[in-house]
């Protein structure tokens, strides 16, 4: 299922009731409202400066692949945006149709135009190409059967004119050829992010496919910088980004929109921020993107020792594209090449590797640092590191473009 939970879900004018991991039921909110509303509520887009980065790119000429739940391109902030005539038509049925709304709330976070007071998404003259996969509530025979699997809309994502596919959806169990899909669309050059899944704090079970090499894993933060409790952790996190009172669709309806929490639009902002640093620098290849946004994350720990709950830190965009100096290092180098390789185990478990080859519990190279260990009160244990996650180096609050204090706060 799609790795959006709905815990906490407020409607934006009142009080939205859950009742599902994805389905949301209230009184339709007037559009008026919506439109005073929604845009208010995207936090995030002060917290990493979109602004000063909308000076120097909106996204435009990148094409990211959603693969989803479907996306509705009819809505207000959507229109133009999305490219159905570009998806081929061996996995283009019912593509528009989305019936819970989450392709269509990951479409907009990533290239929404905030049209009609819709959400305006952080790469705004991006464009999406959307892919539909059984997310759950396919309807007939005929439906189920002409669905495309993960693999095949994986495949397709790789042959179109995307350069990153986004893939805001994740299991415990694997589907059948995905994992050879994913080398197939990273040997193609694209750019691969992943939602690392929402069992932080129930089992901590690895979602596939962000466990398999070329998927970049992405946590879920909140407006503090703090990790959600929701978010999983292991070796297979790579970068962190806004995921918590994130506004969404509440559903398939399209009347309303509600605050949401989850690693999918963790995983759609983190594909935004690649779009905005592609676009300024349409040269660099997958590899040089990632690289610089893996430099540029917000961390107080050492580069090569990648938290377990954060990754190589919070993605920051503005840092790569205020810098006219930076090096995106070698093209045909893999950033992630040494967490991309190595061994394999059919059940990836806390001490395990998971089957990229990550390592998902090892405090040497994994572990979430402890320059700042402190009581967690929520939980009874855990560790915060301190690190800014946004365009004022010095504030630990959030203010205009600045995110706060970047901390982990999980079980040990």
């Amino acid at each position: 299922m799609a790795l959006l939970t709905r815990r906490n879900a407020r409607r934006l004018s009142a009080v939205c009731s859950a009742l599902g991991a994805l389905v949301i039921t209230s009184a339709a909110l007037a559009p008026e409202a919506v439109a005073l509303d929604v845009q208010s509520k995207e936090w995030y887009l002060d917290a990493m400066g979109a602004d000063e980065i909308w000076k120097i790119s909106t996204g435009k000429g990148v094409k990211v692949a959603v693969i989803d739940s479907g996306v509705n391109p009819a809505t207000s902030s959507l229109k133009g945006q999305v490219l159905v005539d570009e998806v081929p038509k061996s996995v283009a049925y019912h593509v528009t149709s989305d019936r819970n709304g989450h392709g269509t709330s990951m479409a907009e976070l990533i290239a929404g135009t905030g049209a009609g007071g819709g959400i305006k998404g952080l790469a705004p003259d991006a464009k999406i190409i959307p892919f539909r996969i059984d997310l759950g509530g396919l309807r007939g025979a005929e439906e189920i059967s002409r669905t495309p699997d993960q693999a095949k809309a994986i495949r397709a994502a790789a042959d179109s004119d995307a350069k990153i596919i986004n893939m805001s959806f994740g299991g415990p169990t694997a589907e059948d050829g995905v994992k050879s899909a994913m080398k197939y669309a990273a040997e193609k050059g694209k750019l691969m992010f992943v939602s690392i899944g929402n069992d932080g704090d129930k089992g901590n079970y690895a979602a596939y496919p962000a466990i398999y090499p070329y998927a970049v894993g992405v946590a879920a933060l909140d407006k503090s910088g703090t990790v959600g409790k929701f978010s999983s952790y292991g070796g297979y996190v790579d970068l962190a980004a806004p995921g918590l009172n994130v506004p969404s669709w509440c559903d398939g309806q399209f009347t309303e929109y509600c605050d949401t929490d989850g690693t999918s639009p963790a995983s759609a902002i983190a594909s935004a921020s690649a779009a905005l640093v592609w676009s300024a620098h349409p040269d660099w290849t997958a590899n040089q993107v990632l690289r610089t946004l893996i430099d540029t994350a917000a961390r107080d720990w050492p580069k090569g020792k990648p938290s377990k709950y954060l990754g190589y830190g919070g993605v920051r965009p503005r840092r790569v594209l205020v810098n006219k100096d930076i090096d995106p290092g070698p093209a045909g180098v893999d950033p992630l090449a040494e967490e991309n390789g190595g061994g394999a185990s059919p059940d990836p478990g806390p001490s395990a590797k998971s089957p990229s080859g990550k390592p998902t519990g090892n405090a040497g190279s994994a572990g979430a640092p402890s320059s700042a260990a402190a009581k967690d009160t929520d939980s009874g244990g855990g560790v915060q590191t301190g690190v800014i996650l946004g365009a004022a180096a010095a504030v630990l609050v959030i203010v205009g473009a600045g995110y706060g204090v970047l901390r982990a706060r999980r079980h040990r």
